[in-house]
């Protein structure tokens, strides 16, 4: 019969596989705090936006910088401007790509926001369906129009066009709708109209289920859709990271403007929208959209919070230190080139 290992050989062959398993256990350890370790040593900050047009930025700037040095600036999509406004006032993201109304809003109930940049402008248009036959604004009376929300522009530009055309009480049918459920409203014919941020306009004009009835540059010039809100919190503790953040948004927009098929095809992955009708959305008409009038104005501001009071939104019409333009001031624009350019100008 075999003889039995002695003691001294089975203690050696376990601390063998003890010390075995220990190396194991190291080197795992060592790879998974490699892997993680590094990709979140990166400063993160994360910018709430809606799927349009006028926050190109957001997903640009996510592509841009996801991997590199540097700050890495993660865009999170959301449903509705009302849930963007509350996680930027938990603070659960940093920026807030916003319906401008809703900013006033947002100011005047303290919650401590800063407007630090103005989106693409020039891209919301009201459409309504094709078999109405709409020739003005006047053919829309007694209508269902949906509008984002009831502190959107888009409202606000409906009843200045009610006012126009004369259009008003049970004659002027506004409600509210998430942009993403418009156009399938629209196609089964539970709206007659709606008046959005594209793409979401294009995608039922481009379907062949509706007209456009306005662009919204047409009566409003400058037409403000969304802009960039920060809380002064952020501001005083890294002021850094906003002035990089603001700059790379504002250069994204110069860039997209000198290669629009490059930018609907990055997009179009972030928005779950074919990159053709993106394309679509950004090119008609062509040169539409406005990418360069980012810098926060008081006059416009204002103007707005007056519309605001006027049709019944607001109580007051109080901006003041709402805005700070000191950001988009000082943006940079030299040497943008590739998508990775807008997040750093070159160094002199």
């Amino acid at each position: 019969m075999p003889s039995e290992p002695s003691p001294k050989r089975r203690l050696s062959t376990g601390w063998r596989i003890i010390l075995g398993a220990g190396i194991w256990l190291i080197f795992i350890s060592g790879v998974h705090s490699l892997v993680n370790v590094d990709r979140h040593s990166r400063k993160i900050v994360r910018m709430g936006y809606m799927p349009v047009v006028t926050n190109l930025a957001a997903p640009l700037l996510d592509y841009a910088s996801r991997s590199g040095t540097g700050i890495q600036f993660e865009a999170l999509k959301f449903s509705s401007f009302a849930e963007m406004g509350e996680s930027l006032r938990n603070g659960h993201i940093h920026a807030a790509f916003i319906i401008a109304p809703l900013s006033i809003v947002l100011h005047q109930q303290g919650a401590g926001v800063k407007l630090v940049y103005i989106g693409n402008r020039h891209e919301s248009t009201l459409v309504c369906r094709k078999d109405l036959k709409v020739k003005s604004f006047a053919d829309l009376a007694g209508k269902t129009i949906a509008v984002p929300m009831r502190y959107s522009g888009h409202n606000i530009a409906t009843r200045m066009l009610g006012e126009r055309f004369g259009l008003s009480g049970s004659n002027l049918n506004i409600v509210e709708m998430n942009p993403p459920d418009m156009p399938s409203a629209l196609a089964t014919g539970s709206l007659d109209a709606y008046f959005v941020g594209e793409p979401f306009a294009a995608k039922t004009v481009h379907a062949g289920e509706s007209q456009v009835v306005y662009y919204v540059e047409q009566f409003w010039p400058n037409f403000i859709c969304n802009l960039m809100l920060v809380k002064q919190d952020f501001i005083d503790l890294d002021p850094e990271a906003v002035s990089l953040l603001v700059q790379a948004a504002a250069r994204s927009g110069m860039w997209a403007k000198n290669n629009v098929k490059t930018a609907a095809e990055i997009v179009s992955k972030y928005w779950n929208q074919p990159a053709d009708l993106v394309e679509y959305a950004m090119n008609t008409p062509l040169n539409r959209v406005v990418f360069d009038k980012f810098v926060p104005k008081y006059d416009e501001m204002q103007n707005l919070s007056d519309l605001m009071v006027k049709f019944k939104l607001l109580e007051g019409n109080d901006i003041q230190g709402l805005i700070d333009d000191s950001f988009a001031k000082n943006a940079n624009l030299d040497g943008i080139s590739d998508i990775k350019s807008i997040l750093n100008p070159p160094k002199e």
